[in-house]
């Protein structure tokens, strides 16, 4: 009989357990093996050239963490069942099943309004089947429907696993130190109140906003730097483009599920759809690049060549909107130096925005020693917390690196 109780040793978190055997069988089941060939961060190793890690690690690793936080709990007096840990551990190894090619870049481009969530969800339910209903536990936790309302706080709130994970792996990856938290310290915390609800003891405060500022510089100095922003803009570029021209009757080479996403309409998944994107990874997304750098299309042929070649087009990054006339007298130039009169596809003022801490949307409560919660941006002892309540905007003009000599 096979040993399913493995040990993996992962770089960020060192030996992770497998202490149920479901959990293996899910591990090696091709729907999950997929996400070994799904980037975790897309484009970004183009910015950071150590950022090559994959979506399967990143699941792993917030598996791990949630085994720590139920230990912690359980250690705290917490009754948590043997079918919860399995149920709540499956949860969060499956959150990211749904995830298509470069991840969040694409999922909306190649099944129209599939977020990876819903396909995770549904691909959940296809395993659930599959494996006589040992996943029913995990899928209520997952949709926030089981009655114990920590274990959903654990697998998505703004004091995640998820999030635990992905910031520590992130900046073990990038090399972005600011982005470094103490998971230990933080799931050490973790407590749950009368409600059943997930709290912080109230000395943890500073581990608590630390891992908030470090989430905030992630976004702003990995994910939201002015070139990763454009790498992701230049995917959804480049796959819009595809789908029009194959519209327009163009043959474009692909892998033949790439090529079946290519040509498919707007309507709702068929089993074929959610069986040919369960075969789709990266890889199918780089190949069609490296093909269509090549293509008769002046605009599909120059993305492809910016991204294959890293030759990435020009970004300037405000905090304000910029002028139309600005933007104008960019696309004019862009005419003039490529002779055509469609130099707008090519200039596109990119925007992203963030709000490092939301107050409204499940806040963190913090555990006094009273008994009492209270919110964590109330609590007297917070340094940083009451500074993180705005959203941030930001705004990223892109045009051809070819024309900046002749811009002023």
């Amino acid at each position: 009989m096979q040993n399913k109780l493995k040990i993996i040793n992962d770089p960020v978190h060192g030996f992770i357990k497998i202490p149920h055997e479901i959990l293996f069988d899910i591990i090696e089941h091709p729907y999950f093996q997929r996400l070994r060939r799904i980037g975790q961060t897309g484009l970004l190793n183009l910015i950071f050239p150590g950022a090559t890690h994959t979506r399967f690690h990143h699941a792993l690793g917030a598996m791990h963490l949630m085994f720590m936080a139920l230990e912690t709990l359980k250690q705290k007096g917490v009754k948590i069942s043997e079918e919860e840990e399995k149920g709540a551990m499956l949860a969060i190894l499956m959150h990211d099943i749904g995830h298509g090619p470069f991840s969040h870049a694409l999922e909306s481009m190649l099944m129209d309004d599939w977020h990876h969530e819903k396909l995770s969800l549904l691909l959940m339910n296809r395993l659930n089947d599959e494996f006589n209903g040992e996943l029913s536990c995990a899928i209520e936790m997952f949709q926030g429907k089981y009655h114990r309302k920590f274990f959903n706080q654990l697998i998505s709130s703004q004091l995640d696993v998820d999030r635990l994970d992905y910031l520590k792996r992130d900046s073990f990856f990038t090399g972005v130190s600011e982005g470094s938290i103490n998971t230990q310290r933080i799931i050490s915390m973790m407590n749950v109140c009368d409600e059943g609800e997930l709290v912080i003891d109230a000395k943890g405060v500073y581990s608590i906003e630390n891992f908030l500022t470090a989430r905030m510089f992630m976004y702003w100095q990995v994910y939201y730097h002015k070139t990763s922003a454009l790498a992701e803009f230049l995917l959804v570029k480049i796959l819009e483009r595809a789908k029009l021209l194959v519209s327009q009757g163009i043959d474009l080479p692909a892998t033949e599920n790439l090529k079946y996403f290519l040509h498919r309409g707007k309507s709702a998944a068929t089993d074929e759809d959610v069986e040919r994107f369960t075969q789709l990874d990266d890889n199918d997304i780089i190949q069609a690049m490296k093909n269509w750098q090549n293509a008769e299309d002046m605009i599909l042929s120059y993305w492809c060549k910016c991204v294959i070649q890293r030759n990435l087009p020009k970004t300037i990054i405000s905090s304000h909107p910029f002028e139309p006339g600005f933007i104008e007298e960019k696309i004019k130039n862009v005419n003039e130096f490529f002779g055509i009169d469609n130099g707008s596809e090519l200039v596109h003022e990119i925007k992203r925005k963030l709000l490092p801490y939301d107050t409204e949307k499940q806040p963190i409560y913090l555990l006094q020693k009273n008994g009492k919660k209270i919110r964590l941006d109330e609590s007297e002892d917070q340094l940083l917390s009451g500074l993180m309540v705005n959203k941030t905007t930001r705004y990223i003009l892109t045009f051809p690196r070819n024309i900046s000599h002749i811009i002023s």
